[in-house]
């Protein structure tokens, strides 16, 4: 009797704690959306977040005006920054959860720097022929996935550890950059500040088209990465004991690392360089969920996404009649409250 009250306790205590976390992805999808329509009404021309609603649950009843704002203008750039906001927050929760190591986000490892020094170096050779719409996210996207290449090539080794990895980006992360501060060196005073522009990213010219293109990726990866998540939740603790348990660690790390480094290719291709999401939001869905990445993941993501979307409103806001590059308005925020969860963590150990 008593061993069947202990299970009854356990089972209960175990429903409450998935209730829980279901709880929070709920809270996350509403602040998601909320931001999304605040998003969408904030801008040179208010709209009332009433008009907002009722145009996209009914365009064909609003007027013209306020229909072709909401729906052609600043819808997509809304719906971009949300699933850019969760691309690299998914981005960096498996960055950390792959290389274990808090740190770790497509930014910090250089892959962030290695796209922006494609898009610039794209700007410099006039696009090599191509459309700049066309030839700037594809700049970024090549360097992206060569810089992932070296990481990925070094990955595949069997000597190597994920040390040896984070301190691979690391170096990868000061090369690209200085290559970026060269090419900004010699470049002309108009394209020295076009370049710097894009490397604040900006979400200003997302359209349908690249919405479409980074959504499409981040629902293929994610589709792939919760396959894993078992495998990645095992990897959390150790790649010893996740390999006792039947994992194929070295597998994994390849599969995970050419996943993230496509998230970050496209996301970064199309927006231009924006910090401090994929690093920030893995450790709010890490303190409110734990290490299950079948909560863990999307709830990451969801973060992220909100991340970006405030950001994003922020940007139109801080100064009227201006819009701030939104890479700037995110590390404004990310860098405090990263020195929050420093400052937490460092309670919690002491």
């Amino acid at each position: 009797m008593q061993l069947t009250a202990q299970l009854d306790a356990a089972r209960l205590s175990h429903r409450r704690h998935e209730r829980r976390r279901g709880g929070f992805l709920l809270v996350f999808v509403a602040l998601s959306l909320c931001s999304l329509v605040l998003d969408i009404a904030t801008g040179p021309s208010m709209i009332g977040l009433g008009d907002v609603v009722q145009t996209l649950l009914n365009p064909d009843a609003a007027d013209s005006a306020t229909r072709a704002i909401v729906m052609n203008m600043r819808l997509p750039i809304a719906a971009m920054a949300l699933v850019v906001g969760a691309s690299l927050a998914l981005g960096g929760a498996e960055m950390q959860t792959l290389l274990n190591n808090p740190m770790a986000s497509p930014y910090t490892l250089g892959l962030a720097a290695a796209s922006g020094f494609g898009a610039a170096l794209t700007l410099y050779f006039d696009g090599f022929g191509l459309p700049t719409l066309v030839a700037v996210p594809l700049g970024g996207f090549v360097f992206c996935m060569l810089a992932a290449g070296l990481l990925f090539a070094l990955a595949s080794m069997r000597a190597i550890s994920t040390y040896v990895l984070v301190l691979a980006g690391i170096s990868l992360l000061f090369l690209f950059q200085a290559l970026l501060s060269l090419l900004q060196y010699i470049a002309s005073p108009e394209l020295s500040q076009q370049i710097t522009f894009w490397l604040f990213g900006s979400l200003l010219k997302s359209h349908w088209y690249s919405v479409a293109c980074v959504a499409g990726v981040l629902v293929m990866c994610t589709l792939l990465l919760m396959r894993d998540a078992w495998k990645l939740t095992a990897l959390r603790m150790g790649e010893e004991r996740a390999a006792s348990l039947g994992v194929n660690v070295r597998r994994l790390r390849l599969k995970t690392l050419a996943l993230v480094s496509l998230l970050t290719a496209t996301a970064i291709g199309f927006v231009g360089v924006i910090g401090f999401i994929g690093l920030v939001s893995p450790h709010i869905a890490r303190m409110l969920v734990g290490e299950d990445q079948r909560y863990y993941i999307p709830l990451s993501m969801l973060c992220g996404a909100c991340l970006l979307s405030v950001s994003s409103v922020l940007s139109k806001t801080i100064l009227p009649g201006a819009i701030f590059p939104i890479g700037i308005v995110t590390a404004l925020i990310g860098v405090p409250f990263f020195f929050v969860l420093i400052l937490r963590g460092l309670r919690r150990h002491a």
